[in-house]
């Protein structure tokens, strides 16, 4: 992790007091950018998420997807964690918190916005940064990336659904157009335009070409979503001034969540006897959230100054340092881990085998 990837989180803050500081300074500005929108997908912010994801998806290979049952216990947790119950725990845990709990606190008009923003951002599990927490844990480096690209498989077609179906039991109107846009948008296009280049790149079978572009538009990711970000800071400057407390009061079910997901994906992983290195990359897998595409997602959906676009961003402000931690917990268990009957045993038929 780079120095600059390391402190993500501070720039995720300057970006914030930034963006509503030029929210202030130029509103016209940002009105005539939310303003260019084809099908309420904004272009502007296409473009800048484009920049983002494709760098991204560039490190991953469709044909990993043949090592998917090496592992079959860390895959068959992960997929149960990331599809049967992230999406749902995250409604329900938006619905008792923000629909409840903090209903008195919260801005009556934006209370199912910010449900819905929170449903968005569990709908997608993490691919790129899930790569780095992964080497943090020493994770097996092969499960991680035969996982990542399988869900990405399974993004295509389930994330529309299940974030519909959850909006709707959430008794929001869902813009079924526009979700599916989002879905063509942020994934397909991303995922063909990526895999073209790669296959181009490696076509002489040396990734040499290819690492070089990966190194070079790596930050041009990240300047992307720290633009994002202003952008989108610049339409919330008011709401965020007027409730201090929303961000904060966000951040309590999106940390459950990931503190919850991953728990039950590491002890599903105990359960099963699957190893630590597979475990632990599984447990990240199963927490973390694709941010990009749910703030993509939430923008396009129901606008720059909606609840549901801050509860996305929340997301973003809060993810590198809750999954540092989750790694450091990972990482110290890994004694107790290893312990269980069902991981020594199979622990030393991999290593006999």
């Amino acid at each position: 992790m780079s120095t600059f990837e390391r402190y993500l989180t501070l720039w995720v803050g300057l970006c914030i007091v930034v963006g509503i500081a030029l929210g202030h300074i130029f509103p016209a500005f940002f009105h005539t950018v939310g303003a260019l929108e084809v099908a309420k997908v904004n272009i502007p912010v296409a473009v800048l998420i484009w920049l983002m994801i494709i760098p991204m998806l560039l490190k991953i290979d469709f044909t990993a997807l043949t090592e998917v049952g090496r592992h079959w216990r860390g895959i068959g947790v992960t997929l149960f964690v990331n599809w049967a119950v992230k999406p749902f725990s995250m409604a329900l845990l938006g619905w008792l918190f923000i629909g409840w709990l903090f209903s008195p606190y919260l801005p009556q008009t934006q209370i199912d916005s910010y449900i819905a923003g929170l449903i968005i951002l569990a709908a997608a599990p993490c691919t790129a940064m899930v790569f780095v927490w992964s080497n943090l844990t020493k994770g097996e480096p092969h499960f991680t990336l035969s996982q990542v690209a399988l869900n990405d498989a399974i993004m295509v077609v389930a994330f529309a659904p299940i974030v519909a179906l959850l909006l709707g039991l959430s008794a929001i109107t869902v813009p079924w157009d526009t979700l599916v846009l989002s879905v063509v948008l942020y994934i397909v296009i991303p995922v063909i335009v990526s895999q073209v280049i790669r296959r181009l790149l490696i076509v002489d079978g040396s990734a040499t070409r290819l690492e070089s572009l990966q190194g070079r538009l790596q930050p041009l990711s990240l300047v992307a979503l720290l633009a994002t970000l202003v952008m989108l800071f610049g339409f919330q400057g008011e709401q965020i001034i007027a409730q201090p407390a929303v961000i904060a009061l966000l951040a309590v079910p999106i940390l459950i969540q990931v503190y919850f997901n991953s728990g039950l994906a590491y002890l599903l992983n105990r359960l099963t006897g699957e190893e630590h290195c597979v475990a632990g990359p599984s447990a990240l897998i199963g927490a973390s959230n694709f941010f990009e595409l749910a703030v993509a997602a939430a923008i396009s959906l129901f606008g720059f100054n909606s609840g549901a676009a801050l509860a996305t961003v929340v997301g973003v402000l809060i993810e590198v340092p809750v999954m540092l931690s989750v790694v450091w917990i990972v990482n110290r268990s890994k004694g107790w881990y290893e312990s269980a009957p069902a991981v020594a045993r199979n622990t030393t038929r991999s290593r006999n085998a």
